[in-house]
């Protein structure tokens, strides 16, 4: 027991080695403080650098889940509302979309999946759908948000037009099928 007294003496009451908590905890907290900063500049910078130079083709900003309604019109000229939902994955810096897109009202439903690359404002790839066990190819043309495509197969053709605007967009098919038109108006959640 000796020991411990003669050792406050020495350091003015303090053990050696140890320091009030409240220094303890203001110089740790300063330099957490710091570097979580630093961090979220770091993590600014990087987000902010990848969304200008990574992500600059024209399927940009697409990315992620949309869904909304509209309506289609039949055939026989009837028309009925409809409720989709979108999910679009961009890759190739903005130049590659998968996207997959599923519609259904009453009496209809369509499952569209297609595949696409663009070439400065030209797009082409592949298209299926599921619930008719259709599959083609898509061609045309992209720019400032809008997308003009024509979707083939044997015996079929639909364009289709694709307009974006920050989280809202709107898409139109027209073909000489079952499905005359369809009307769709989407928002990205």
């Amino acid at each position: 027991m000796a020991r411990p007294v003669e050792f406050r003496a020495v350091d003015g009451g303090k053990h050696h080695g140890n320091k009030p908590n409240n220094e303890i905890t203001s110089e740790t907290f300063a330099k957490t403080r710091r570097l979580f900063f630093a961090a979220v500049a770091f993590f600014v910078v990087a987000l902010a650098g990848s969304a200008a130079h990574a992500q600059t083709g024209p399927f940009a900003g697409m990315a992620g889940y949309w869904s909304g309604g509209g309506t289609i019109t039949l055939d026989d000229g009837s028309s009925e509302r409809i409720r989709c939902r979108a999910t679009y994955a961009v890759g190739a810096g903005g130049n590659g979309l998968n996207q997959t897109l599923t519609c259904a009202s009453d009496s209809y439903k369509f499952n569209l999946a297609s595949n696409l690359m663009a070439q400065g404002a030209a797009i082409s790839g592949t298209w299926t759908e599921a619930t008719r066990n259709v599959s083609g190819t898509i061609e045309g043309r992209a720019g400032n948000g809008v997308f003009n495509v024509i979707a083939s197969a044997a015996g079929f053709t639909a364009n289709l037009t694709l307009t974006t605007h920050g989280n809202k967009q709107s898409v139109v098919i027209k073909s000489d099928t079952a499905l005359r038109s369809a009307a769709i108006s989407l928002s990205r959640s």
